[in-house]
C-alpha cells in the first residue's frame, strides 16, 4: 500500500474547478482550466457518475450540485431520435451533428448512475425518459468498449427498483452480453481476450461482463469476465506493479507491447473491475490486485512519480515521467476509482485511501 494516499473518499477540488455552469472543460493546462477546448459527452457522464456516486456514498451536497448541473448537460446533449452529441465549444454551441459511440455508451453508463440514487425522483424520471428514448439504438453498436460502458449502465439500471424487471433494459444487456461473449470466443486460450489489440480503458470489457452476469444469472458471461481479467492481469502486472498497456502503439498477439504512454483511464478501469471480479468471486486476490492497481496513481509505477494531486490527476506517465496537466479524463477516472475503492464493502478492512 503506497504511503501517499490519504483516507476515506476522494476531494472534489480539481474537478470543481474545470467544472461550470455548462459542463466539465475537456482539458487543463497543468491545473488551469483550457476553455478553448470546450465539454464534451463523454467527460460530463463520468463527472455524473462520479458526482452522483459521491452524493449517494458520502451525502456531500456540493457532490448533489454538481451531478444536477451534469445531468442537466446531458438531457441537453440529447437528440430528438435518442441518440447524443458529443462535442461542445466553449460558446455552448455543438459541434457535430452526433456524437460517436464511445460517447453513446458512457452516456447510458451515467442514466444508470441517475437511477441509482434513491433520494432524487426528479433524476429517476428524467433518467428514465432519456434511456427508454437511447434504447432503440443500442442493437446498432459496433465497437466493443461502447458496448461495455453502455452494459455498465443497463447493468446499473437494473439494479434500481424503478427499473427493477424492465423488460427492454435486460433485453439490451443481453444482446451487449452475447456481443461481448462472441468477440471472445474468436480468440483460443493462449490469447484470452477480445481483440487482437488491447488498446484503451481495456478492463471495462471483463468488468461488462462480470456486471451483466451478476445481474443476468449469467454463469458463462461471469466466467468469461474472470477469465479476461485474469489475463490482462499477466500482461499488465509485474512484480507486484501494475504497468498497463501504453498508448504508443498498444499491444498486439505476437507484437508489440507498448510500456508508455500509461495512461490514468487503464489504472481506474482496472480498479473497479478487480473489485467487481472480488464481489463475484470472494476471492481476496481481485482485493489486493485492485490495491495494486488504485497505488499506480500514488507512486508504486514504473515511474515511482505521484499522479494524484488536490483531487486531481496527471495525464500520463510518460517516458520522461509524468505529463503534468490534469485534464477531466485523468482526473474522472481516478475520482472513479477512488470513489469505488472507498465504497468496497470491506474498504475499511483495507484502509482504502485517496
Amino acid at each position: 500500500m503506497s504511503p501517499a494516499r490519504k483516507t476515506r473518499f476522494p476531494s472534489l477540488e480539481h474537478l470543481l474547478q474545470l467544472s461550470d455552469d455548462c459542463g466539465v472543460i475537456q482539458h487543463a493546462t497543468y491545473d488551469v482550466p483550457n476553455r478553448e477546448t470546450g465539454y464534451c459527452v463523454d467527460d460530463v457522464a463520468r463527472a455524473f457518475i462520479v458526482a452522483a456516486r459521491l452524493y449517494l456514498e458520502d451525502g456531500r451536497r456540493e457532490a448533489r450540485g454538481l451531478a444536477a448541473r451534469m445531468l442537466s448537460f446531458l438531457h441537453n446533449a440529447q437528440l430528438p431520435d435518442g441518440r447524443f452529441h458529443n462535442f461542445m465549444g466553449y460558446d455552448r454551441r455543438w459541434l457535430d451533428q452526433a456524437g460517436g459511440e464511445d460517447a453513446f455508451g458512457r452516456a447510458l453508463w451515467a442514466l444508470g448512475w441517475g437511477l441509482s440514487v434513491p433520494s432524487e425522483r426528479g433524476w429517476h424520471r428524467l433518467c428514465t425518459q432519456m434511456l427508454e428514448s437511447a434504447l432503440p439504438h443500442v442493437p446498432e453498436l459496433y465497437h466493443l468498449r461502447p458496448c461495455a460502458y453502455a452494459a455498465l449502465g443497463l447493468a446499473q439500471a437494473a439494479r434500481s427498483e424503478l427499473a427493477a424487471g424492465h423488460a427492454q433494459i435486460l433485453e439490451m444487456l443481453g444482446l451487449l452480453t452475447e456481443r461481448l461473449l462472441a468477440a471472445r470466443a474468436r480468440y483460443d486460450s493462449q490469447w484470452a481476450w477480445f481483440e487482437t489489440t488491447l488498446t484503451y480503458a481495456n478492463a471495462r470489457l471483463p468488468q461488462a461482463l462480470l456486471s451483466a452476469g451478476t445481474v443476468l444469472a449469467h454463469a458463462r458471461a461471469t466466467a468469461v469476465g474472470l477469465e479476461t481479467l485474469a489475463f490482462l492481469e499477466t500482461l499488465t502486472i509485474e512484480r507486484g506493479v501494475f504497468i498497463p498497456v501504453g498508448n504508443e502503439g498498444w499491444c498486439t498477439r505476437g507484437g508489440h507491447r507498448a510500456l508508455y504512454a500509461q495512461q490514468p483511464i487503464e489504472a481506474g478501469a482496472m480498479v473497479e473491475a478487480e473489485l467487481a471480479a472480488h464481489a463475484v468471486s470472494g476471492l481476496d486476490h481481485h482485493r489486493r490486485t485492485a490495491g495494486v492497481a488504485f497505488d499506480w496513481f500514488f507512486g508504486h509505477n514504473s515511474g515511482s512519480a505521484i499522479m494524484v494531486q488536490g483531487g486531481g490527476c496527471r495525464d500520463g506517465l510518460e517516458r520522461g515521467g509524468p505529463n503534468h496537466n490534469m485534464g477531466a479524463e485523468s482526473t474522472l477516472c481516478y475520482l472513479m476509482a477512488a470513489i469505488a475503492m472507498a465504497a468496497h464493502p470491506v474498504a475499511e478492512q483495507r484502509g482504502v485511501r485517496r
